[in-house]
């Protein structure tokens, strides 16, 4: 039987999130080669990504837009999304496990009465054609497979976890707009001041240059930055860096901060602390670097450097620029 399941698309400085490409692919993988994946877009102006999405695997594209959507709005953006879901009937919808999917998805889950598997990072299909979604839990130390008994379903993707279809350039389609229903809002949003590493966002970065109280200052994530430029990351921090007032709260990866599962993790000067751990221990690739042999972080690293983070990262920066040189 034939379904169809809905992907909501994020954009973010004037571009598709790379989640957006990743949920379409799980989607995909989940419903199999008879399902229609349909990719919705929500902002002020949303025709321009309408052959991305559909590039990238969407059958179809259905947009609202509408200048209460230039920013994410929890009511606006339900209130557009309700009528979608109202319109299309999909039997299931997957977000990102972004800041806006995890708004989103528990409020559609209590709106359909559907379950909810949320932060998925891999899918497989058993025998029987029924989909199992792995998800961690426990701080990422386990990982359990989870299945839907009935339709329909929410899910969320991490990011950086399923890998995107592959880009076909002869696939188009035209957008199906959806008119925006105009819900009286009790707050508008005029404005989005971002407080952030810079560009790249540290959950989809593929690369990330973490610093902790080894750091010791403000300044001492100067290094840090360098290394970041050069290998085309971003930079990211502990609680205890960020506690100790080293550098914003935006940049804390952790239990309590992002969680990121970037291919390569550089940490510098962080003794490894639970917290901090389950934030980063999905990383494809981890190197510590870390005075104290003894450090905890080495126990999860691929691999380890034993030296003062002031003068190992300023000679991996070199290396780095030697080997990457054209």
């Amino acid at each position: 039987m034939s379904k169809t399941f809905l992907v909501v698309a994020e954009t973010r400085g004037g571009s598709l999130r790379q989640v957006s490409f990743e949920t379409i692919s799980a989607a995909r993988s989940a419903g199999g080669a008879d399902t229609t994946v349909a990719a919705v877009l929500l902002g002020a102006a949303t025709d321009a990504f309408v052959n991305e999405l559909t590039q990238y695997g969407a059958d179809r594209v259905y947009t609202v837009a509408h200048a209460d959507l230039e920013h994410y709005n929890p009511q606006a953006y339900f209130a557009a999304l309700q009528t979608v879901v109202q319109t299309v009937q999909p039997d299931a919808i997957f977000f990102g496990h972004t800041a806006i999917g995890k708004d989103l998805a528990p409020q559609f889950s209590a709106e359909l009465g559907a379950g909810q598997i949320s932060d998925i990072t891999a899918i497989e299909v058993d025998d029987s054609g029924q989909a199992l979604f792995t998800r961690p839990i426990y701080a990422g130390k386990v990982l359990e497979k989870k299945a839907f008994t009935a339709l329909p379903w929410i899910v969320t993707v991490r990011p950086n976890n399923i890998a995107p279809l592959a880009i076909d350039a002869t696939r188009t389609a035209a957008a199906e707009a959806i008119a925006y229903p105009e819900p009286s809002l009790q707050t508008i949003i005029r404005d989005v001041v971002r407080n952030t590493s810079g560009k790249i966002d540290l959950s989809e970065a593929k690369v990330i240059i973490s610093g902790g109280r080894g750091v010791r200052s403000a300044d001492g994530f100067k290094p840090l930055e360098e290394l970041a430029a050069v290998l085309g990351g971003a930079v990211g921090a502990s609680r205890g860096a960020c506690d100790a007032g080293y550098c914003d709260y935006a940049l804390q990866i952790g239990q309590t901060g992002k969680v990121v599962t970037p291919e390569l993790y550089i940490a510098c000067g962080i003794s490894g602390a639970i917290q901090h751990v389950a934030g980063m221990s999905s990383s494809r690739v981890i190197i510590a670097i870390n005075k104290d042999p003894e450090a905890p972080i080495f126990k999860i690293a691929d691999y380890g450097i034993v030296g003062d983070l002031f003068e190992v990262v300023p000679l991996l920066t070199e290396q780095f620029k030697l080997a990457l040189q054209p």
